[in-house]
C-alpha cells in the first residue's frame, strides 16, 4: 500500500497535487484563526473592521474581535476577507470557443481523456482564483467527465472547487454544433440530442443515473435584432418536451438550468418552469416579472459575452455585438423588478487562464454596486445551488470557505481578481 501511495504521490507531483493535499490535509483538523482586516459576511452591504473567524474541524466556530489563546493565527490584517466565491455557469472541460473551429477542434481532434486532464488543471485554477464553488453546466461533448473530477476532488485526489455537475446537456436535431459537415460524415456533438417527450424524460433518467445534479437544457438559437430592438431567436424544443425535462428532473429532486438568450427561448423556459436562465440577453418585462414572482434565477453571464462578441462578428455574426447592449438594458430591468441574480461566468467560453472574476466589474458596469455583485457570487449563488445553509456566508457553523483580497473591494470591485488566500473546509490552499 506504501508503495501504491507513493507512486501516485509521484504521479501528481508534477501538477503539484499530492503536495498541496499533504500540506493542508494537517491544517484541517487544527483550530486556526484568521485575522481579518475587514469582513464582508455575505449578508449586508458593508465591511466589519479587525474581525477574527475562528475555525474548527472544517467548519467556523466563530466570529469574533480576538484570538482564542494558544491557536495558529493567520494574519490577514491588510486583507478583506470574504465568503468563498461561487460561480454558478462554468464549462471546466472547455478551453475557449470564440469561433466555431475553436470549439470543432476540441471535439475533434482532443479525446475525452485528454480534455479531462485539461479539467482537473481548471478545477484548480478556479479554486485558485477563489472559488470554492461552481456549477458546471455541462461537458460540451465529453460525456459525464465532469462528474468524475467531481468525485476526484470530493476523494481528495485533486486540488479542485466543490462541484455540481449537470453532465451532458440537451437540445434537439440540428441545433447544436458540430453542424455544417457532409451528411455522411458521422460527427460528435457538444449536447445529448433530445427529440420528443419520451426520449426527453429517458434522457433526464439517464443523465441523474451518471450522477448528473442539474439538468441543462439549450433552448433557442439564430438570434437576431428586430426593427424594434428586441433580441428574437429560434427555439428548440417544443413546449410539451421542455414541459417533460421540467416535470421529469422535479419529479427526480433536480433543478433545470435553461441556456436562453433571447424572446422564445426565455419566455418558454420560464413558462415551462426552469429554475435558472443562463445568459438572458433579452427578456421581456413580462417574463421578468414571472421570474421575479417564481424565484426563477437571472445568471447573466456578461463578460464572455463581450469577450467573443468581436470574434464572432468578424466570422460573420454582428449580432453578437448588438447584444452586448441589449443585455445591458436587461440586466437593469432584471434588478429594478427584484429578479434573483446569481454570478455565474461561463469560464471555459473563454480561456480559463483569464481570471472570471473579471464578471464583478462587469456586473458593477451594467449597473449593481460592488456588494450587490458580491453577494450574488456568494449568498445568493448558494440559494441557487441549495447550499445556503452551509455555504454562502461567514458566521457560525457554516463551513469554512473563506477568501481573502487586499484592500476594499466595495471601493474597487476589480480586487476581486486579486484573490491571495483561498480557504476550503478549513483547508488553506493558497495563502500571501
Amino acid at each position: 500500500m506504501k508503495r501504491q501511495i507513493a507512486a501516485l504521490c509521484f504521479a501528481l507531483a508534477v501538477a503539484g497535487f499530492c503536495v498541496a493535499q499533504t500540506s493542508t490535509a494537517i491544517s484541517a483538523s487544527k483550530t486556526v484563526a484568521l485575522k481579518c482586516g475587514n469582513l464582508f459576511d455575505g449578508r449586508g452591504d458593508s465591511l466589519r473592521r479587525n474581525v477574527v473567524i475562528v475555525v474548527e474541524d472544517g467548519k467556523i466556530k466563530d466570529v469574533g474581535a480576538t484570538a482564542p489563546s494558544g491557536v495558529d493565527v493567520i494574519d490577514l490584517s491588510r486583507s478583506t476577507c470574504l465568503p468563498g466565491l461561487m460561480d454558478t455557469h462554468t464549462h471546466i472541460l472547455l478551453q475557449g470557443d470564440i469561433t466555431a473551429a475553436d470549439y470543432d477542434e476540441q471535439l475533434l481532434k482532443e479525446s475525452p481523456e485528454y480534455r479531462t486532464i485539461l479539467a482537473t488543471v481548471n478545477a484548480r485554477r478556479a479554486l485558485e482564483y477563489g472559488f470554492t464553488s461552481i456549477r458546471d453546466v455541462e461537458t460540451e461533448g465529453a460525456g459525464y467527465a465532469d462528474v468524475d473530477v467531481k468525485k476526484a476532488i470530493n476523494n481528495g485526489i485533486i486540488p479542485g472547487p466543490r462541484m455540481q455537475a449537470a453532465t451532458r446537456a440537451m437540445d434537439v436535431t440540428g441545433a447544436y454544433p458540430l453542424q455544417g459537415y457532409a451528411p455522411n460524415v458521422a460527427v460528435p456533438h457538444g449536447v445529448q440530442l433530445v427529440d420528443g417527450t419520451d426520449n426527453a424524460r429517458q434522457a433526464v433518467r439517464e443523465q441523474i443515473s451518471h450522477g448528473a445534479d442539474w439538468i441543462k437544457v439549450y433552448s433557442d438559437r439564430s438570434y437576431w435584432v428586430r426593427d424594434d430592438g428586441v433580441l428574437d431567436d429560434i427555439p428548440t424544443f417544443t413546449m410539451d418536451e421542455l414541459r417533460a425535462i421540467v416535470d421529469e428532473a422535479h419529479r427526480e429532486r433536480r433543478k433545470v438550468a435553461s441556456h436562453a438568450m433571447a424572446l422564445n427561448g426565455v419566455h418558454n423556459s420560464v413558462e415551462a418552469g426552469v429554475d435558472s436562465i443562463e445568459h438572458g440577453n433579452y427578456i421581456s418585462d413580462a417574463d421578468l416579472k414571472t421570474m421575479a414572482a417564481r424565484g426563477i434565477f437571472y445568471v447573466p453571464t456578461i463578460y464572455v459575452g463581450e469577450y467573443v462578441a468581436q470574434g464572432r462578428a468578424a466570422t460573420g455574426a454582428p449580432v453578437w455585438v448588438k447584444m452586448i447592449s441589449i443585455h445591458e438594458d436587461t440586466f437593469r430591468r432584471a434588478m429594478h423588478a427584484g429578479v434573483k441574480i446569481a454570478f455565474g461566468t461561463d469560464a471555459g467560453g473563454f480561456d480559463w487562464k483569464i481570471n472570471p472574476a473579471k464578471e464583478f466589474t462587469s456586473m458593477v458596469k451594467f449597473g449593481m454596486t460592488p456588494a450587490q455583485a458580491i453577494r450574488a457570487a456568494t449568498s445568493s449563488a448558494a440559494e441557487l445551488l441549495g447550499t445556503q445553509k452551509e455555504l454562502g456566508t461567514v458566521e457560525a457553523g457554516k463551513l469554512a470557505d473563506i477568501v481573502a483580497v487586499p484592500g476594499d473591494p466595495l471601493a474597487d470591485v476589480s480586487v476581486m481578481e486579486k484573490v491571495e488566500f483561498v480557504m476550503k473546509g478549513g483547508v488553506v490552499y493558497k495563502r500571501p
